[in-house]
């Protein structure tokens, strides 16, 4: 009498805060003794209340038969209720489903309207093969209903059953067909049936060619934006198949372009163009260049309408589609394109990314690059500025200093400014090294600007972060795969690789980098960046160039002890002695006592320095380790002994210096290689990857494992490998920057934003006293005042003295020029010629290709029949993967299906495609059984034209008369028919004139086949044969 109502139980859910769960379950017990009430009103209250808990996640599948009693209910309120129900709950593997057929089949022939589109909304949910066969000829006749929202409806659901049973479509297309041509039909409607065939075109748009001229004309005629919106996609899919749609839809897409003030439609408008390749045709040209610049122009001002980031994002998806066919279009909006790497979405910013990495040229390149430098720059500045302020503040900072943070405009306007995550900041690092070093550096013309902007990356690279000790313990030892850095310094070792004029410039930004990784890291914490590794190899290949080798040598050797990584380690045990060699292998040096006593020093050093490496636990940095110091040991024995030279007795320098050790390090040139040129190796015959390098591995194993260790015995490896190193904490901010605060200001002007704003000032500094000696003598160059001193004229010191800085045109004295006391002062003065300083030419720039080796072979050979089969059973398995639908439904044979197909044509049976489907399988199986069987056969019959490896012996027979040479010729010709019927496809052994057959005798199974012979001798049918061969 007193049941809740479903408003009861919200308001009690409502008033049960904190206890939500209890009361729930006590409204479930409710819900199941109501349900089994003989009270149908009782009875839809109780599902109904079920259907809203079931949207918190609670299971009503218990209750399907008693939703179909509901569904059965002649009132309409109830039986609503039941169909609610049964789109909640009901799916295809519902066991009641199929006594719901008839309920189906008579709610679809009832005659009110409202209760016709209850199983007609149901149906969608619920569908199966076999229920859209039973439910099909009852729906179809209500395409012709007098009801517009019925006949939308079933459209709608006829589209949903042809994804499950596609002979749907072929019943019902006409009357669809006949819908869309009456142009009396309601709106409602024709959108409904554009939807449909705008969901079937991408699968067989070909079937929808016939429509174009009445789809034409509700493109034209329909002031519907979403029906426009549906029928652009449609013609996107039609166009590539009918060119000559092209000229027939520019004019009405013009239009709507420029007149429609809906954002969406504009978009798809443009979307549909490019999609539908209008802007990418190769023939009719006329009008696309300009349907293409209003379709740019249009794109820019959807970028510069503020507030919108939708639009923005929208935008820059179509400008990423039309840069492939219009880029010099779309490089024209590059000042709005750059104003989206500075928004506040990540999104918008990497799909600016995207394009802009896509319009990268030679005269835009510095712009870009600076641009993203900048960004990149703040942010790290904003970083260490916040590390700052955290590490400095403590409650008795006076509220002076709080009031001047607020007040400051610029902190302001820059701590509001969002910080950028470090995967974004990679990623950005990623794109500058890929626009700066694609196509082999084409864009690129100023390489000692590119070097600079690689050693200001190193600074403001973010440092990888380890999120626990777990992480920590396995990757001790090794760099992190997410170190940024590493990357840095291989694109800076390329450089100095491929571009042979500025290695200087390279050793130069590589010193550079080096010092600073030594002065930023406080002392006793150890190096963990990878930019050491490459910077080492820069130094020690080409230290030749060095300008200063002895400090590069210090420099290493002041490293060396904090690097824990052992690749940067390994490079830096390698520069150092290369640096080395070079220093004290000069044979033009002489040796003298000084120089002795040096080199014997810096040997020592060098010693000290690698000993503490020898007990290293990678073997790499161990064995370089100690076959450096046993050398230099070896050295310094025979340069003690070697007696200095005397100013009467000159002595050479020990030959170990100038000859052995740097022949250990003279060679070929290297140069870059092609990252695909290893795989163009050919593998060498007698390479066994499967023999063991040490027989005796176990054995060494075994001893390892039961060597016991002393407890008061330091394990270096077990130090090495599972303790934390101490924190790192690298400050890329230099000194000069950190006396005084930046200023942060805008640029003039996109294109060329200065310096300052993305370089630290070191090395603006040092750009702008390389720009002043390589202009020094440039006529056509406008110095600085005071830069460069030179010989002032007399009229420049007149000027000075009488007027100062301040220049008066009145108050310019003037000058008696006499020529004869200048002459005579002239031909009394000596004369002194000197030859005019002439600027030293810019050096050509050449940029080394990288070498490859396109004549080899592939590196590994492939069985044909191993890929024979392979392909076969990718493409079964395509076949097989079901094209799921956002219904999620198998829609895979719509594509198969003919709309123009008769009725004697073969209908869509489930059943049979199940039993295809095994059939398939089946052949699978057994394709792959014969193929093993094949290949045996194969190697079988490989194994009998020769001698076996497993010791077979070969004999020789004596001559036979006729009779057995044609025994011999059956019984061969009887094992080749067995060996085809095993191994199908396999060669046969051929004969051939003037040779003998080997015979080819099977084991095993092969045996039997032949007749349990275990030997025979084969001998073809000729005048003049060898002796057979017999293999026993």
């Amino acid at each position: 009498m007193f049941e809740k109502s479903l408003y009861d139980l919200i308001r009690g859910l409502r008033s049960h805060k904190g206890n939500e769960k209890e009361y729930i379950q006590n409204c479930l017990k409710e819900c199941r003794s109501e349900i089994r009430s003989q009270d149908l009103d009782l009875k839809a209250t109780a599902l109904l209340k079920l259907i809203y808990l079931e949207m918190f996640g609670h299971d009503m599948s218990w209750a399907s038969f008693n939703v179909l009693e509901v569904m059965a209910s002649p009132k309409y309120h109830q039986k609503r209720v039941g169909y609610l129900g049964a789109i909640q709950s009901f799916r295809p593997d519902t066991e009641v489903l199929m006594l719901a057929t008839n309920l189906l089949k008579k709610d679809l022939t009832a005659a009110s309207t409202t209760t016709i589109a209850l199983p007609i909304v149901t149906l969608p949910h619920v569908i199966t093969p076999s229920l859209a066969l039973s439910v099909l000829p009852d729906i179809l006749p209500r395409l012709s209903h007098t009801s517009p929202a019925i006949r939308k409806k079933t459209i709608v659901t006829l589209y949903r059953l042809a994804l499950v049973y596609p002979e749907t479509l072929r019943a019902a297309w006409p009357k669809i067909k006949e819908r869309l041509m009456d142009r009396s039909e309601d709106s409602s409607v024709t959108a409904a049936i554009v939807n449909v065939i705008c969901e079937l075109g991408w699968r067989r748009p070909h079937d929808f060619l016939a429509l174009a001229p009445r789809l034409f004309e509700l493109l034209v005629d329909s002031g519907n934006n979403w029906l426009a919106i549906k029928l652009i996609k449609l013609f996107a899919t039609l166009t590539p198949l009918e060119p000559r749609l092209v000229r027939k839809l520019l004019p009405p897409l013009t239009e709507i372009i420029q007149t429609t003030p809906a954002m969406s439609l504009l978009y798809e408008c443009i979307n549909g163009i490019i999609q539908g390749g209008i802007l990418g045709s190769g023939d009719d040209t006329s009008g696309k260049e300009e349907i293409a610049s209003l379709c740019v122009n249009k794109l820019r001002s959807m970028i510069m309408v503020d507030g919108d980031p939708n639009l923005k994002y929208v935008a820059l998806l179509a400008f990423n589609k039309i840069v492939d066919t219009h880029p010099w279009l779309v490089a024209q909006q590059e000042d709005v394109i750059l104003e989206c790497i500075d928004s506040a979405d990540i999104s918008i910013r990497i799909k600016a990314l995207d394009l802009v990495q896509g319009m990268v040229s030679n005269d835009n390149l510095v712009s870009i690059v600076s641009r993203l430098m900048r960004q990149l720059k703040l942010s790290s500045t904003m970083d260490r500025k916040i590390g700052g302020n955290v590490s400095s503040s403590n409650p008795g900072d006076s509220d002076d200093d709080d009031l001047e943070r607020t007040i400051n405009p610029r902190q302001r306007a820059t701590e509001q400014m969002p910080p950028l995550p470090d995967d974004y900041r990679i990623d950005v690092i990623n794109r500058i090294l890929n626009m700066c070093s694609q196509n082999n550096y084409t864009y690129l013309n100023d390489f000692e600007w590119y070097i600079d902007i690689l050693t200001q990356l190193v600074r403001i690279a973010p440092t990888p972060r380890k999120t626990n000790d777990m992480e920590a313990l396995p990757t001790a030892g090794r760099l992190d795969p997410s170190d940024i850095s590493e990357k840095i310094g291989n694109e800076l070792r390329n450089v100095a690789v491929k571009v042979q004029a500025v290695r200087g410039a390279c050793l130069q930004a590589a010193e550079i980098i080096s010092t600073q990784l030594k002065n930023d890291t406080p002392m006793g914490h150890s190096l963990n960046s990878g930019v050491l590794g490459p910077v080492a190899w820069v130094i020690g290949e080409y230290a030749a160039e060095l300008e200063a080798p002895e400090d590069a040598l210090g420099l290493l050797l002041q490293l060396i002890p904090r690097i824990t990584s052992p690749e940067p380690l390994a490079a830096s045990l390698q520069a150092a002695m290369k640096v080395f060699s070079l220093t004290a292998g000069d044979q033009l040096t002489r040796w003298s006592a000084e120089h002795k006593s040096k080199i014997l020093l810096l040997m020592a050093r060098i010693v000290h320095t690698f000993e503490a490496l020898t007990l290293h636990p990678n073997l790499e940095v161990q064995e370089r380790a100690v076959e450096f110091t046993e050398l230099l040991k070896l050295t310094a024995e025979a340069a003690s002994a070697q007696e200095a030279s005397t100013e009467l007795i000159h002595q050479d320098t020990p030959l170990l210096l100038t000859q052995a050790i740097p022949s250990l390090f003279v060679g070929w040139e290297l140069k870059s290689v092609a990252a695909a040129a290893q795989k163009n190796v050919p593998l060498p015959e007698s390479l066994d990857l499967d023999e063991p390098i040490n027989p005796n591995l176990n054995s060494l194993l075994a001893s390892a494992e039961s060597m016991v260790v002393p407890a008061d015995e330091v394990d270096e490896f077990d130090a090495y490998y599972y303790q934390r190193p101490p924190p790192t904490s690298i400050a890329s901010e230099p000194a000069v920057a950190r006396l005084a605060d930046e200023r942060h200001d805008a640029a003039g002007s996109y294109q060329q934003p200065t310096e300052e704003s993305y370089l630290d000032a070191d090395i603006v500094a040092r750009r702008k006293l390389d720009r002043l000696e390589k202009n020094r003598d440039d006529p056509f160059y406008i110095q600085e005042t005071g830069s460069i001193h030179r010989s002032s004229t007399p009229i420049h010191n007149i000027l000075q003295n009488s007027n100062g800085p301040d220049l008066d045109v009145d108050s310019i004295p003037i000058m008696e020029l006499d020529l004869d006391k200048l002459s005579a002062g002239v031909s009394d003065a000596p004369t002194k010629l000197s030859k005019p300083s002439r600027p030293k030419p810019r050096q050509r720039i050449v940029i080394a290709a990288d070498e490859n080796l396109a004549s080899s072979g592939q590196s590994t050979p492939k069985n044909d029949s191993e890929n024979d089969s392979g392909s076969l059973a990718s493409k079964a398995t395509r076949a097989r993967r079901l094209k799921q639908s956002v219904l999620g439904v198998d829609s895979t044979n719509i594509g198969r299906l003919t709309l123009e197909g008769g009725a004697d044509s073969d209908a869509y049976d489930p059943e049979a495609q199940r039993r295809e489907e095994a059939e398939m399988a089946q052949a699978m199986k057994e394709v792959e059984r014969l193929r093993l069987e094949m290949q045996r056969a194969n190697e079988r019959i490989q194994v009998a034209q020769g001698v076996d490896a497993a010791g077979t012996i070969v004999k020789k027979k004596k001559k036979t008369t006729g009779k057995a040479k044609k025994k011999a010729t059956a019984a061969s010709a009887g094992e080749e028919t067995v060996l085809e019927g095993i191994a199908e496809g396999a060669k046969p052994v051929k004969s051939k004139k003037k040779k003998a057959k080997v015979a080819a005798i099977d084991e095993g199974t092969a045996d039997a086949q032949v007749g349990g012979a275990e030997q025979s001798a084969v001998r073809p049918k000729k005048k003049k044969a060898k002796p057979p061969v017999e293999i026993e």
